[in-house]
């Protein structure tokens, strides 16, 4: 049902797209680019996953420091949460009626966002994806994590901390964007392939969100009294992990995380969080307009761009190559 509203609300959004661009001269959006002005910046509109995580605004601030150096503008934007599915629809739709030179999109439903995107290829509007990838052949490169073979490196972690034997649970942001379907799968296939003596629950979901993440954990744990270890498979949902964790009083879980953020520093080096696979969010940033400027330029770029993980723990966690990838 909610995604057959959705897609309601694209093709109307679409309709209206199509039509403001008939009437328009080019000068919706204010200032660089095509982005209406008629200023000499390009304009780059980056409408992402969510707004309220640390990685996010990691992220942004990676993509305002290359903006910089590259002359160009862009705008940041994502919904609250990343659960609001129509709400970053209707932000993409409102970055395509400003006419950027180039857009930066992190899918959280592809298929909802499919119209938009086809919209933008129609109008010579390269889009290049990042964190989550894009399904289909829209976007000119992704600039991301390669998450499937960071789940595996965190599944490897995992396995070994508890001894390769037990039960180990997931709680995965969510199954529609590119980046939980792969650290899910990553992690599960991983695990499959390599410890045939753990024996996975199933995933359970929590929308990144760190107060639904805890009780999921909380749940699982009092139907799983047992249970060994548990991943969690972004930053909300590690955090939530931690919390549910540490509410409900049970001791000897093994933590495994994704992303960083200031809770799971604290866990990792308290002992309670056994450590976390870190992206570069910076880097990411730097990458998505750094590619945005050569696609507006007409270069060639390769399908993806690898920005990289790292594992980190209480024995690596001050080392200067993982401080440089970590946020607070």
């Amino acid at each position: 049902m909610r995604l057959s509203r959705v897609g309601a609300a694209v093709a109307a959004m679409t309709v209206a797209l199509g039509l403001s661009a008939c009437g328009s001269d080019g000068n919706g959006g204010g200032g660089g680019g095509g982005g209406g002005g008629g200023g000499d910046e390009p304009y780059i509109a980056i409408v992402s996953k969510g707004f309220q995580h640390q990685f996010w605004q990691a992220v942004k601030k990676g993509a305002e420091q290359e903006a910089e150096k590259q002359g160009a503008r862009i705008t940041f934007e994502g919904p609250a949460t990343e659960a609001e599915v129509e709400a970053q629809v209707t932000m993409l739709n409102n970055a395509l009626a400003k006419s950027p030179d180039a857009i930066g999109f992190a899918a959280l439903d592809s298929k909802a966002a499919a119209p938009l995107l086809d919209q933008a290829k129609s109008s010579d509007i390269p889009v290049i994806a990042f964190d989550s990838g894009v399904e289909g052949d829209v976007p000119v490169t992704t600039a991301a994590t390669d998450n499937k073979a960071a789940a595996a490196e965190a599944a490897k972690h995992m396995a070994e901390l508890v001894g390769n034997k037990g039960k180990v649970a997931l709680v995965v942001h969510d199954q529609t964007s590119r980046s939980g379907i792969d650290r899910r799968d990553g992690f599960v296939e991983w695990m499959e392939a390599n410890a045939p003596d753990i024996e996975l629950l199933p995933v359970q979901y929590g929308g990144g969100d760190q107060a639904k993440s805890a009780d999921i954990t909380k749940s699982i744990i009092q139907a799983n009294p047992d249970v060994a270890g548990i991943y969690g498979a972004n930053e909300g949902s590690a955090i939530g992990v931690v919390k549910g964790v540490e509410e409900s009083g049970k001791d000897g879980i093994t933590i495994v995380g994704f992303d960083s953020g200031q809770a799971q520093l604290d866990a990792i080096t308290s002992g309670l969080e056994a450590g976390a696979i870190t992206q570069n969010p910076v880097g990411m940033g730097e990458e998505l307009v750094k590619a945005a400027m050569k696609a507006i330029d007409g270069e060639e770029l390769p399908k993806t761009i690898d920005t990289g993980f790292y594992w980190y723990d209480k024995s690596n966690i001050e080392d200067a190559e993982i401080q440089a990838v970590l946020y607070k």
